[in-house]
């Protein structure tokens, strides 16, 4: 097989760029509003369950599909699966790349505008009315806008510089200071009086707030925080040389994302405790609680802005697999060059993401079933497509693609014994799927 002219210069770029795209939103953001919201201990067990038994499992399929083929999440399906409809696949992956990257940019601008705002001293101060100001920037057009567009060239001017030079370049540098202003952070929250209540709900199990939405929304999480489920792992390993050991390149990404779930509860959750604040409160908690919580602390805007800067960092990360993935399948029959492909998506993305961005104000009466545009495409793609998009892969690796190439992908460079990959076979053969299955049913009522 002919090697990619795009590669990962070496198994760390690999892993920190396959890091950078599973730790963003979902591990910083949506993690810990939703560990509040479904009772801390409990849900946050049942998420590292999840990871382990089904995420982990489908991070390596994506990661065998990927360097299996040597191609792009469409031609993958094609080049394993020619003439069939597999190639649905991945075409669903790109598409569901564009959904999320139609409100994860609107989150993505808010987490710029806010961090611009507090490095130059302009969200905490005395007398501050927290919800107004988180309500004034999305709710202003213009702003909410701008920072849709600026977090949307940084993608742009990164993706288009290429693999090495680009996102790779990028996660080399970020990733390390992530985890460096994330345990400054830690250590800052743990030192805090009543800070232990804090951790005590985060780490002791409490199953009696654990529903069937709950359970849905820790499945999608695992999915969400580990970028499976859209093929963009089977873009990011498509570079990846034959060198590398899958399994345990696997295990380091879900390690490092487990570990940043975990630094995320120890940085937030004492904070909200030790100065009285609720955990469940939804969305808003990074940028209405926090702020406030920040505010009653010495150099609280100096560690807001520290904390910030690794959500922008890990956001970033997140972002540049799913501009990658569409961007390769646009350029991976060679005809077209990355630069001008990579400006033209990320126009039709910014555009693509205006209604998202424009719900909490010009468009707030529009609305479907209740929910707002943001919320209602949220909600589609972390809790719908992303499942469904990990049901058909896990099909796809063990009924469709060819056995001896999975085992060989598998097995290649000490990757696992024959142990190792049986069990590997039965969690995708039975456990992934069944479990989806299961807590789809649950969610809709049937068990």
């Amino acid at each position: 097989m002919e090697e990619r002219k795009d590669q990962w210069s070496s198994k760390l770029g690999f892993i920190l760029a396959s890091a950078g795209a599973a730790i963003g939103l979902g591990a910083i953001w949506k993690f810990p509003y939703v560990t509040g919201m479904s009772g801390g201990g409990a849900f946050f067990l049942i998420f590292v369950a999840f990871t382990l038994l089904i995420g982990m499992p489908m991070l390596i399929s994506e990661f065998i599909i990927g360097r299996g083929s040597g191609v792009e999440a469409i031609s993958a399906y094609k080049k394993l699966a020619p003439d069939s409809f597999w190639v649905w696949v991945g075409r669903l992956g790109v598409l569901g790349c564009f959904l999320l990257l139609s409100f994860y940019s609107v989150v993505g601008g808010w987490v710029l505008i806010y961090t611009g705002m507090s490095v130059v001293g302009k969200v905490i101060g005395d007398g501050a009315n927290y919800p107004e100001l988180f309500g004034s920037v999305i709710g202003s057009p213009g702003m909410t806008l701008l920072g849709l567009l600026l977090f949307s060239l940084i993608n742009i001017l990164v993706i288009s510089m290429g693999v090495q030079n680009g996102i790779e370049k990028a996660n080399k540098y970020m990733m390390p200071l992530l985890f460096v202003f994330f345990i400054i952070l830690v250590v800052r929250a743990l030192t805090l009086d009543g800070a232990m209540e804090g951790v005590k709900f985060f780490l002791s199990p409490d199953f009696s707030n654990i529903t069937g939405e709950s359970l849905l929304y820790a499945l999608g999480q695992s999915f969400f925080s580990l970028a499976v489920g859209f093929s963009c792992m089977v873009t990011y390993s498509s570079y990846l040389k034959k060198d590398v050991s899958l399994t345990s390149s696997a295990g380091s990404v879900v390690g490092m994302n487990i570990f940043v779930s975990l630094l995320a509860g120890l940085a937030i959750f004492p904070v909200v405790f030790a100065f009285g604040y609720e955990p469940a409160e939804g969305p808003g908690l990074l940028f209405i609680v926090l702020p406030s919580v920040f505010a009653q602390m010495p150099f609280g805007e100096l560690f807001l802005s520290l904390f910030l800067i690794l959500f922008l960092f890990a956001t970033l990360t997140s972002s540049f697999s799913l501009y990658e993935i569409i961007v390769a399948a646009f350029t991976a029959d060679g005809k077209r060059s990355r630069k001008p492909v990579t400006w033209i998506a990320g126009l039709v993305i910014i555009i693509a993401a205006i209604p998202a961005a424009l719900s909490s104000s010009t468009l707030a009466e529009f609305t479907f079933f209740g929910r707002s545009v943001f919320d209602v495409t949220d909600y589609l793609v972390s809790n719908i497509m992303l499942p469904f998009g990990s049901l058909l892969i896990a099909i796809f690796i063990i009924h469709r693609m060819d056995k001896a190439l999975v085992k060989e992908e598998f097995q290649l460079n000490g990757s696992g014994s024959l142990g190792l990959y049986s069990s590997w076979r039965v969690l995708m053969t039975w456990v992934v799927p069944l479990t989806i299955v299961v807590v789809f049913l649950n969610m809709l009522g049937f068990i």
